[in-house]
């Protein structure tokens, strides 16, 4: 039973005769004929019936149709299907990202990606670094957004995008929002609204201010960046932060200043050992097209 096939015999039922299937397909009514003798063999039982050179439809054809077009349906797609692939215009990502990243970045990636491909389903989990490398490890995402901070695991592909350094995120009217630069010795006396004890960006700053020789005040400790400068924004106190923060605040009521000395990390994608798919490779080039943007904004240097 071969494709041709089914085709002529659809093209025959639809049609309600030789002639009219022979136009439908392009082809010669003799190689319709033969196209059909041949599917009627194949099937097993009778199709047709013969009439004054006229092929009539018998009671067991017009039920086996159905079957044949949902076949020939799902074959269809089945092509659809894979020309999309090919073309980067069909199939699903997972991505697992640090909650900053997701809150900001993402955001307008995710929404020109699925303009230009707009059959891609995409899912979007936020979560801390370890959560999103145990993901990639155990393949519930594909592409993970996160800072790298020297990171080393073998099991997973570290993909560099970009460069952040942190800054000091502060209310406008605050002592030190005059000068661009501050040292961090200026900050001493200061209440500190720091991310939670454990995420890697909190552990950096803190073997930073540690280097320096004095203590912060920790007024409060919160989970994610967007909290954090909520509470800038409200004057509960200061916060040394990743720069993708300023783009969360209200400009009205806080400024960021860059530091001294200054605290940098990577901004990478992380995958696990593997080719990526051709679509993946497609998001890829859309995180790196963004880049320009973020670098206009002083997210990244």
């Amino acid at each position: 039973m071969k494709l041709r096939e089914l085709e002529s015999f659809n093209a025959f039922m639809t049609h309600g005769s030789v002639t009219g299937a022979a136009q439908a397909m392009n082809i010669s009514q003799p190689m319709v004929s033969r196209l059909l003798n041949n599917f009627e063999k194949s099937v097993g039982f009778e199709l047709f019936t013969r009439k004054r050179n006229q092929l009539i439809a018998t009671s067991e054809a017009q039920q086996f149709h159905a079957t044949v077009l949902r076949s020939l349906n799902a074959f269809r797609e089945v092509e659809t299907q894979a020309r999309a692939i090919a073309n980067d215009q069909l199939g699903a990502i997972r991505i697992a990202a640090q909650p900053i990243y997701v809150d900001t970045y993402l955001l307008d990636v995710v929404a020109k990606f699925k303009q230009a491909h707009p059959k891609v389903s995409i899912s979007i989990t936020d979560t801390g670094l370890e959560g999103m490398l145990d993901m990639i490890a155990t393949r519930q995402c594909d592409l993970g957004i996160g800072i790298t901070l020297d990171l080393q695991d073998p099991d997973v592909v570290i993909t560099p995008l970009a460069q952040s350094r942190a800054v000091c995120l502060m209310p406008v009217d605050h002592r030190l929002a005059k000068f661009e630069t501050i040292d961090i010795d200026l900050l001493r006396g200061e209440d500190f609204v720091e991310l939670s004890i454990g995420s890697p960006l909190r552990t950096k700053i803190d073997y930073i201010f540690q280097i320096a020789g004095w203590p912060r005040k920790i007024a409060v400790e919160a989970r994610t960046i967007r909290t954090i400068s909520r509470l800038v924004e409200r004057n509960v106190g200061i916060s040394v932060s990743d720069p993708f923060a300023a783009l969360l605040v209200d400009t009205d009521k806080v400024v960021a200043r860059t530091l001294t000395p200054t605290i940098e990390w990577d901004v990478a994608l992380f995958t696990a050992s593997r080719e990526l798919s051709a679509v993946e490779k497609r998001f890829l080039s859309f995180l790196r097209a963004e880049l320009p943007n973020l670098r206009a904004s002083g997210c990244i240097v």
